[in-house]
């Protein structure tokens, strides 16, 4: 039996999977009818226009859905591992409320397009990116403190690589969205859609797009080296 078939362990392959496919049926689709150019989109900008955005949305409403199932498990997985150990026990409620609001900014983006609803549109950005990047410091600080006694020190390396990594990735595309929609580039660039490769801003453009797709892509799961059996019952 592989790991992905032992309890659960199901529910963060599906929310990568789906998330990932997501992505790439809005942006075949807004391809081929020509809404955006092939050369790194933004994420958003594959789901602006019909018929894209109706697949955008409700594929993203769905892996909200499973983000939430996720994280739901892994709390109940953490309470299970530490039923006594008071501070674990309020990090995890405190991770637990940090991932459902992370969840829900992913709806947000999936039901208030860029090109609409811009604002409402970035706060659904900045509580599924900002939250969720504290979500995993909690999951991260949580991993800390069950080793050694519930997994190995490499889970807690692990988490806090990838921690890093999207930390860096929010540092980045944040820059590199301030300096593009400063105004020292032109005007109205939300509402632009297509762009010519000989503009300065496309490089400024590609960072931001890279680095939204290493965010959305990245997976805020439990890991199956925490050997617990949850069962139908014990959630």
């Amino acid at each position: 039996m592989w790991w992905f078939q032992q309890g659960l362990s199901f529910l963060p392959v599906a929310l990568v999977v789906w998330s990932a496919a997501s992505f790439v049926f809005s942006y075949i689709t807004a391809i081929v009818l020509h809404h955006v150019d092939p050369l790194v989109p933004y994420i958003s900008d594959t789901g602006t226009i019909p018929p894209e955005r109706c697949l955008f949305g409700i594929m993203l409403n769905i892996s909200a859905f499973l983000g939430m199932a996720t994280m739901y498990v892994r709390y109940k997985q953490v309470y299970a591992l530490n039923p006594e150990k008071s501070k674990i026990i309020k990090l995890n409620k405190i991770g637990l409320t940090l991932g459902l609001m992370s969840c829900f900014g992913l709806c947000i983006i999936a039901n208030f397009q860029k090109c609409i609803l811009y604002y409402i549109h970035v706060v659904g950005a900045c509580l599924t990116f900002g939250v969720g990047a504290i979500y995993m410091l909690v999951q991260t600080v949580l991993s800390y403190l069950m080793q050694p006694e519930v997994h190995s020190k490499d889970i807690f390396w692990i988490r806090l690589t990838v921690l890093l990594w999207c930390c860096s990735s929010i540092v980045s595309m944040f820059i590199s969205s301030v300096v593009l929609y400063s105004g020292l580039y032109g005007t109205n660039l939300v509402q632009k859609l297509h762009w010519d490769p000989q503009e300065k801003k496309i490089s400024l453009r590609a960072v931001v797009s890279l680095h939204g797709q290493t965010l959305y892509n990245t997976p805020q799961s439990f890991v199956t080296d925490e050997q617990a059996l949850l069962i139908a019952g014990s959630i």
